[in-house]
């Protein structure tokens, strides 16, 4: 996997990482500057849940203003030391080893990037993290067309919940043929 040179050298760098440790996929490059883009309007604290090799912490940084703080947590903590090592010189990222409720501490979030699918099935916590006008993104879901949504012949419950609970606006957004993801935004 190459990156093309309109992408930040930190997230080339987690790219990178992610190769030598042998990652099939890692946050795609949409869904990448959908964060920066959206990282641009935030201040306080922004957070990942699911590290990995940080490319989406490096997407977040890379569009977050001066004094926004990124915190994120990865269970492995071998892989958590590799991507502090990464992050080392970027002030604004804080790489926690630890599950994802090792976050709580750092709520309320101003952005949530959630790239773990057991996790958004937490909604009511998920929901308690995010300070009002905060943003979810919910990554990783397949493009469904149908109301309920349904992938492979079962309704997707997650989704369905996600874009039904009264405390957020959200919405459904295709970035590839092949994949969508969700932006909630907490009333």
């Amino acid at each position: 996997m190459s990156a093309p040179d309109d992408v930040p050298e930190i997230v080339r760098s987690s790219l990178a990482l992610s190769l030598q440790r042998g990652f099939i996929t890692s946050t795609r490059h949409e869904t990448g500057r959908l964060l920066a883009a959206l990282a641009a309007s935030r201040t306080g604290t922004l957070a990942e849940l699911g590290t990995g090799t940080g490319v989406g912490s490096a997407w977040l940084s890379s569009g977050a203003p001066k004094g926004a703080h990124i915190v994120s947590a990865e269970l492995d903590s071998a892989l958590a030391e590799d991507v502090q090592k990464l992050f080392a010189d970027v002030d604004n990222v804080e790489i926690v080893a630890g599950d994802w409720t090792s976050l709580e501490q750092h709520a309320p979030f101003s952005l949530l990037f959630v790239d773990v699918r057991e996790v958004m099935e937490s909604i009511d916590v998920l929901a308690d993290l995010l300070e009002p006008g905060g943003i979810a993104v919910l990554d990783d879901f397949a493009p469904s067309t149908s109301w309920p949504p349904i992938v492979d012949g079962m309704v997707d419950t997650v989704r369905e919940q996600w874009l039904t609970d009264e405390r957020f606006v959200a919405v459904e957004m295709l970035i590839a043929p092949d994949a969508s993801l969700l932006i909630a935004t907490r009333r």
